[in-house]
């Protein structure tokens, strides 16, 4: 790449050997970007979906009180450092996700609804659903981005044939839904979607041979490309710059680690490796990767299942051993219950990490916390039940200044959780008369 003036278009990459590197948002980028009305202080809005399965603890989620008075409760306290770009939403309900006289099937139901607002249809071998609210968001905010939507998920996601009775897998491995025939895969492998995001591809086993006796950072191979363009750059693009860098170079560590554990898999198998035994590291590792995305605007809409519905997944750092969906049918038993309060707290937890962590990188004039709204929730309130009424639902993020936090919202009892999701389109300019089953854009938001 050859820099000719500092004033540089939002699309600059620095190529080298099997990396092609976009660059967030620099100052030196304000004024290209300013014949399209673009500028420091209005970077663009993103969208991020955030799933957990299997429901909370109903009786200990809630907070104490309404609107801006509002007390976190337990299990949520972990947003109050972000307590002024969080919405905690409460009453809003899934009719898609409920029976309707198909029996049997609520986790593959829940998963499906939570994004479509459409009930799927009861079939084992060709899924029809609805058209998901990222792909609305995607078709009108992520055309002019490399990826127009990003798809992640943790629990593996390639099961086939029924995974519920008469409900075809294909129903609980994708939150994302191009058509209603079309449901998106998700990539759980974090060193596929680092070398995606650097424009590479996931590598053979003797591309990766080859890789494992090169000692330096991919970064390297763009080093005499990376002086040229920070020679250029004011002092708080240089300081930009080298954060930036820093955080590549510190996922790339990570996964290199990770890999170094698993040297036979390296060797011998033709499965991308690079996924971590830990749940706790696999989270990070997708959270950190899907910040890198929205900070160099390579797609501004991410659906990320943290863990599958139904899953048999055990805690074992929080000293739980029983699996999570066992759990979750707790019959009210208070031991199930208290454990269940515990899962939900670190699930939060994590998504405190992840708001942090968008806190933390800037975005022209603010943060992407500031530019994004992410929505976390289930489409199963509790598990004993497969209810799919209150549904607890989390936003965080100020969408560029449309949209006041602080609160806890209740709406009307059964309000369509759709209702969220169509607000949502509007507040990225995509205008609908309806989405799915709802009935009116919310308008506490």
């Amino acid at each position: 790449m050859i820099i000719t003036k500092i004033s540089l278009p939002r699309r600059t990459f620095l190529r080298g050997m099997g990396v092609t590197l976009a660059l967030p948002l620099l100052d030196a980028m304000v004024p290209a970007l300013s014949a399209v009305t673009q500028t420091a202080a209005a970077p663009r809005r993103r969208l991020g979906f955030v799933y957990v399965p299997n429901g909370v603890n109903p009786f200990k989620w809630t907070p104490d009180g309404e609107g801006t008075g509002f007390g976190f409760s337990t299990i949520l306290a972990s947003l109050e450092p972000f307590r002024d770009q969080v919405i905690v939403l409460s009453e809003l309900s899934s009719y898609p996700a409920e029976a309707q006289g198909d029996g049997g099937g609520d986790h593959a139901r829940a998963t499906t609804a939570w994004l479509t607002g459409t009930h799927p249809k009861r079939t084992e071998e060709h899924p029809v659903a609805g058209k998901s609210v990222d792909q609305y968001a995607a078709d009108e905010i992520g055309q002019d981005t490399q990826f127009p939507s990003l798809q992640f998920a943790v629990d593996d996601v390639t099961k086939l044939g029924a995974c519920e009775p008469a409900y075809a897998c294909a129903y609980q491995n994708t939150l994302s839904w191009r058509t209603p025939t079309t449901p998106l895969p998700m990539q759980t492998n974090p060193r596929v979607v680092f070398e995606r995001l650097l424009g590479g591809d996931a590598r053979t086993a003797e591309e990766r041979r080859a890789l494992a006796k090169f000692q330096g950072s991919l970064l390297d191979s763009i080093t005499q490309e990376t002086r040229r363009l920070t020679t250029s750059l004011g002092g708080a693009d240089r300081l930009r710059m080298d954060e930036y860098l820093a955080g590549i170079r510190e996922l790339e560590r990570r996964l290199d680690k990770l890999e170094a554990q698993d040297a036979l898999a390296l060797s011998t198998t033709d499965l991308p490796v690079g996924i971590p035994d830990a749940f706790d590291d696999h989270v990070k590792l997708m959270f950190d990767l899907q910040v890198l995305a929205y900070q160099t605007d390579l797609t501004r809409v991410i659906t990320f299942m943290m863990s599958r519905e139904a899953t048999q997944r055990t805690y074992p750092q929080l000293g739980i051993a029983d699996a999570h969906h066992g759990i979750s049918h707790h019959a009210n038993d208070p031991v199930k219950l208290e454990k269940q309060a515990k899962i939900d707290t670190y699930h939060l937890q994590l998504l405190a990490y992840h708001l942090d962590k968008l806190r933390r990188t800037s975005d022209g004039e603010g943060s992407l916390l500031d530019h994004s709204m992410i929505m976390y929730g289930s489409c199963i309130k509790n598990g004993q039940t497969h209810s799919h009424t209150n549904l607890p639902t989390v936003l965080a993020g100020g969408l560029g200044g449309r949209v006041k936090g602080g609160r806890h919202v209740v709406c009307a009892k059964d309000t369509p959780l759709t209702n969220l999701q169509l607000r949502l389109l509007e507040k990225v300019d995509v205008r609908m008369d309806r989405f799915a089953d709802s009935t009116a854009a919310l308008a506490d938001l």
